[in-house]
C-alpha cells in the first residue's frame, strides 16, 4: 500500500484498485483508520481525537488531489504523494 503523506506521526496510504467509496487509509501509532474522502467520516476503524483532527484538517486541503489519486490507483497507475500539514 503506498504512502502518500506522512505528518506528526500520521502516516497516509491509499490501496491500488481497492473498493469503494473514494477513501484513503490513516495510522497513527498503534491505531488506524479509513477515511471516506468525499465526507472526512470514518468508515472503519478508529483513530485518537488529536490526530484526527489533523488527519481532517490535511484531507480537507487535499481533497481533490486525493481524488486524484484515488483514480490514479483505481488505474493501478503510481499515486502522486500529497504535501504534509
Amino acid at each position: 500500500m503506498p504512502e502518500i503523506s506522512r505528518f506528526f506521526g500520521v502516516v497516509i496510504k491509499m490501496f491500488f484498485d481497492d473498493h469503494s467509496p473514494p477513501h484513503f487509509h490513516a495510522e497513527y501509532a498503534e491505531s488506524s483508520a479509513q477515511i471516506d474522502i468525499r465526507t472526512l467520516a470514518i468508515l472503519h476503524g478508529d483513530l485518537p481525537a488529536r490526530a484526527l483532527g489533523l488527519v481532517v484538517e490535511w484531507a480537507r486541503a487535499h481533497q481533490q488531489e486525493l481524488l486524484d489519486d484515488w483514480e490514479l490507483g483505481a488505474k493501478r497507475r503510481p499515486l502522486r504523494k500529497i504535501p504534509p500539514l
